[in-house]
Formats: C-alpha cells, sequence, structure tokens
C-alpha cells in the first residue's frame, strides 16, 4: 500500500521567501521549507506533492486536481488569503482536509491581513511560526489522513 499524498501548495511571492522582508518571514528559502517538509512527510509515513505558483488560476487548478489524488492539502495562500473567493471555493469542492499556513502571525500584521476566505473551509490555521509552521500542519494533516485510513 502506498503512502498517503499530501499537497503542499503555496501561493505568491513565496518563491522569494530568504530575500523578501526578511524580519517577517524569515532568512529560510522556499528550498528550505521544502526540505522540511520532505524529511517531516519522511519519518510519518506520507508521501507530499510540493508546490508553489504566483498564479491564481494556476493555484486554483492545482487545488482541484488534488480531488480523487490527494488525502489532504495543506496551503500557504500567500496573498490570495485575503483576496480570493475562487480559491476558497475550489478547496471546497476539493472536498479534502485543508490547513491553512503563514509563516508569520497575520493577526499581528496589516488590519487587511487579518481577514482570511481560506480559513473558512480549513480545519486549522498555523500562523506565526515561520517555516515549523509546515512542519506542524504536516503533522497535523498525517493524523487526521491515518485516522481516516484506519477507519
Amino acid at each position: 500500500m502506498s503512502n498517503p499524498v499530501i499537497a503542499v501548495l503555496n501561493g505568491p511571492n513565496l518563491n522569494m521567501l530568504g530575500l523578501r522582508e526578511p524580519l517577517v518571514y524569515g532568512p529560510d528559502t522556499l528550498e528550505d521549507v521544502e526540505q522540511l517538509c520532505m524529511d517531516v512527510a519522511l519519518e510519518l509515513g506520507v508521501a507530499i506533492d510540493f508546490r508553489q505558483t504566483n498564479s491564481e488560476g494556476e493555484l486554483i487548478t492545482w487545488v482541484q486536481q488534488c480531488r480523487g489524488r490527494a488525502a489532504g492539502i495543506i496551503i500557504n495562500p500567500a496573498g490570495y488569503t485575503h483576496t480570493s473567493i475562487a480559491l476558497m471555493d475550489a478547496l471546497l469542492s476539493a472536498d479534502l482536509p485543508v490547513i491553512e499556513v503563514h509563516i508569520s502571525n497575520i493577526h499581528r500584521r496589516e488590519e487587511f491581513r487579518h481577514h482570511s476566505y481560506v480559513s473558512k473551509v480549513a480545519q486549522g490555521v498555523l500562523c506565526g511560526f515561520g517555516i515549523r509552521g509546515y512542519a506542524m500542519a504536516l503533522t497535523a494533516m498525517a493524523e487526521l489522513v491515518l485516522d481516516q485510513e484506519d477507519k
């Protein structure tokens, strides 16, 4: 039996991690995040499909493709968190558990960042833990997914 696949999807500007506002997002790169996720997934007995895009349409397509292919979605929607009803609708239609991740604590930042359309459909939200939030999300998602497999 193969390991369940967890999609780890990243939105716009996350390809600039390590360069963009390091005082807010830290020194780690997206490659560091992917390596962390691969290491944690291996320990947990799950597989990951790690992706990043700057395109809202591409992100929505990836979410739609998760239905029937992935066991869960971990998503850092970045700027689309606060703007994309279409992304929220895609996550609803995927009919999978969703965990929302943000590197910074969006509630300690500008007022417009306090609202999340994704949170409306997420099982849980992690923010403010730096890239460790991804490891925490993977651990939680693995528990959700593996518990479902046992039933």
